[in-house]
């Protein structure tokens, strides 16, 4: 459904999305509820970033402001939040994506995001840890061309 037209603009037809215990806002509304998104996350400086970017998260795809890609941009900005923090960028894998689906269906059944901060939590985690295994290995790398 990549129709040029709809590229970067909030979305003005009702949509559903498959298996989700949840419908997105009608396009009248898509506007007004992005703003109330922006505005909450940017006054929001309580809780840790994790937290408040997998709220931001999960309430972005719940407005589901596009027609298309809409998972694809959350966790651009998702990881864009995450990096601006001084964090590395996380890959949610292909293999994870039903635990990842199940967020949101918990978030909408149970109005809890802490589905949705654990892994991220444990992907922020993962990518540290490969980044310090990395650090390690170039320093052994260093030492052992040094002498």
């Amino acid at each position: 459904m990549d129709q040029r037209e709809n590229r970067g603009v909030y979305r003005r037809v009702p949509v559903m999305i498959m298996g989700a215990e949840h419908t997105p806002p009608q396009p009248y509304l898509v506007p007004l509820k992005m703003e109330e998104l922006i505005s909450a996350y940017s006054q929001d400086s309580l809780g840790h970033i994790i937290e408040r970017v997998a709220k931001f998260h999960l309430d972005f795809e719940a407005i589901h402001p596009f027609i298309d890609g809409n998972g694809r941009t959350g966790r651009l900005v998702l990881n864009l939040e995450l990096m601006k923090q001084g964090y590395p960028p996380i890959n949610i894998k292909y293999s994870d994506r039903k635990r990842y689906y199940s967020c949101f269906t918990s978030y909408h059944t149970k109005n809890d995001p802490y589905e949705m901060i654990l892994p991220l939590a444990e992907n922020v985690e993962s990518e540290i840890q490969n980044y310090i295994d990395e650090f390690r290995c170039l320093c052994v790398f260093l030492v052992f061309k040094v002498k």
